[in-house]
């Protein structure tokens, strides 16, 4: 999609700190960070919400879980612990409708989230 933010960040349109790229995700580092370690993992076909999803579409996902647990390793946050959030339409938090993970790690987390 031209006009989505996450898009013009896999095509460099917009500078972002990289931390993972293949042929069917990228992962860069929030800007707004919430958490020491804050990274968002995107596949890179756009897909709005996991609402848009499809059946065929599980394989992609499990790979943004795959990146994000490799993510945390390289990272050091995988024995200490880290959470793995998607946020699917506004009132979840989502502020991008492209779906992404945000890795968070590097502190101790709370529950409930929100």
């Amino acid at each position: 999609m031209a006009d989505c933010l996450f898009c013009k960040i896999m095509r460099r349109e917009i500078p972002a700190k990289i931390a993972y790229d293949d042929e069917k995700a990228f992962a860069f580092v929030d800007i707004n960070p919430q958490a020491p370690v804050h990274m968002l993992i995107v596949p890179k076909r756009h897909v709005a919400t996991l609402n848009d999803l499809k059946i065929e579409d599980r394989e992609l996902l499990g790979h943004l879980f795959y990146v994000a647990a490799e993510l945390a390793r390289g990272a050091k946050i995988d024995q200490a612990g880290y959470r793995t959030v998607i946020n699917t339409n506004a009132e979840a938090g989502q502020s991008v409708f492209h779906i992404h993970v945000h890795l968070l790690g590097g502190r101790a987390m709370r529950w409930p989230p929100g």
